[in-house]
């Protein structure tokens, strides 16, 4: 492999890895800043109460994105093995 063609894949890879942790990230941000904030207007200040809701929320989203995060995987995959075989 030349130096183009591992740019190349190391860039795919990291499109991949992108797009997989995405929707989980972006659940766990929105859902910890939605605590913070109810947490801020309340004013309690318990440290321990993000975690059950950031939990269940980014499980939910687990459920729903798995697809997606599969097919996005297999793609790479299918993409990575096409590239070795084909030289």
């Amino acid at each position: 492999m030349s130096g183009p063609e591992v740019m190349d894949v190391a860039r795919d890879a990291i499109v991949t890895l992108l797009l997989v942790a995405a929707p989980l990230m972006l659940v766990g941000l929105i859902v910890g800043v939605a605590v913070s904030l109810l947490q801020a207007l309340t004013q309690i200040q318990e440290a321990t109460l993000v975690f059950v809701p950031k939990i269940l929320a980014i499980f939910l989203a687990l459920l729903v994105a798995l697809p997606f995060m599969a097919d996005v995987l297999h793609a790479n995959f299918l993409r990575l093995t096409a590239h070795i075989t084909g030289g």
